[in-house]
């Protein structure tokens, strides 16, 4: 019989403006710090991470980051780390920086600090790193020992970020709860390494429940600049509540789904949460929920901006054979879409792909 775990990160800081108090947290981690952060990041917050340093009992060392999360990028870093004696890494930052940072505090065996500057991905609390080559193509996961020992949101910076970016991030984590349903219900091993607990189940459910509540709230106070109550409880969702419950509750059809849409040139400029919210609503077609329920969800979906239909995605011309590679790749041996607790085969996800098509377009009012 198998397990049932969670992982998590260590600690979780959530406020505005906490950004100046992280010297004052890593002084518990460390002695030095080496600060990996792009050049606009560091022209944006650099000045409040030195200030707060400069109280703390603790040095940094700052380094720009080249822009892919890669192992020429990470062996770089790690070098720097032993160069300058450096006993803790901090990613200040998007995924890819976050990533890095991850990789690079595993390969020295030192504590390390993420501090997300968009709300946009699950997967600053993940133990996990997506490796990239230096030309930006998907290499290989790197499964990590540990989560990291501390994520610090800075709310302030992050309302600040394109709306989109948030937005996305609630495509994002509407897969979380129906993926760790799917895996329950199928007993799928999930990214933590067991079975779902119902502590990740029931964060998973507050995720979803929170979007539902908060997310076109968030959204329009976001526009007017504002950082509200709403747009807290939907940084936490897409980033705690969806980042332990992907991970520790299990990947099914939406992600898969996703990555299917990878192989179209033409979806390439959308955002990875975009793409998942439509994955989703594929998922649930798959799965036959109740019509008002996937109502409710679409309609959610359109009231964001987030895609609930193939040329909203960027495929104007839904051909059999693209969206049959599509449905093949979701459909990948190595692929999550097995962990749902009935067979699916590319002529299934294909079918669910048009059905899912044709209720965002009926919902639209095309």
């Amino acid at each position: 019989a198998m397990a049932n775990i969670l992982i998590s990160p260590g600690k979780y800081v959530q406020g505005a403006g906490e950004m100046k108090n992280l010297g004052k947290y890593a002084e518990k981690y460390g002695k030095k710090a080496l600060v990996i952060i792009t050049a606009s990041g560091y022209k944006r917050c650099g000045a409040a991470v030195e200030e707060g340093f400069r109280d703390s009992g603790a040095e940094l060392v700052f380094d720009y980051f080249n822009g892919e999360c890669s192992k020429k990028e990470i062996s770089r870093l790690t070098a720097v780390v032993e160069k300058e004696n450096c006993d803790m890494v901090i990613g200040i930052g998007g995924g890819k920086i976050l990533d890095t940072a991850k990789a690079v505090a595993y390969y020295k065996s030192v504590p390390v600090l993420v501090c997300p500057t968009i709300a946009s991905t699950d997967a600053p609390c993940s133990a996990l790193s997506v490796i990239y080559t230096d030309e930006g193509v998907f290499e290989e996961y790197l499964f990590l020992p540990a989560n990291p020992n501390m994520v610090l949101m800075d709310t302030e910076i992050i309302a600040k970020s394109p709306v989109r970016l948030t937005v996305s991030g609630m495509g994002d984590a509407l897969a979380t709860y129906f993926e760790a349903r799917a895996c329950q219900r199928s007993g799928a091993v999930t990214c933590a390494g067991g079975k779902v607990t119902s502590a990740a189940m029931a964060l998973a459910k507050l995720c979803f429940d929170t979007l539902m509540d908060e997310g076109v709230k968030a959204k329009l106070a976001l526009e007017a600049g504002a950082c509200t109550p709403a747009v807290e409880k939907i940084i936490e969702a897409n980033t705690l509540l969806s980042g332990i419950g992907f991970e520790s509750g299990g990947l099914a059809g939406a992600h898969a789904i996703h990555n299917g849409f990878t192989v179209l040139e033409e979806c390439h400029h959308m955002y990875h949460g975009e793409k998942v919210a439509f994955g989703t609503i594929t998922q649930l077609v798959l799965e036959n929920i109740p019509a008002e329920e996937l109502e409710d969800i679409i309609d959610w979906c359109i009231e964001l901006g987030l895609p609930v239909t193939l040329k909203e995605l960027g495929i104007e011309e839904a051909t059999d054979e693209k969206l049959m590679a599509v449905a093949e790749a979701a459909c990948a041996e190595s692929d999550t879409l097995h962990n749902m607790p009935f067979e699916v085969t590319p002529d299934t996800v294909c079918a669910a792909i048009r059905a899912a098509d044709a209720y965002g377009r009926y919902f639209l009012g095309e």
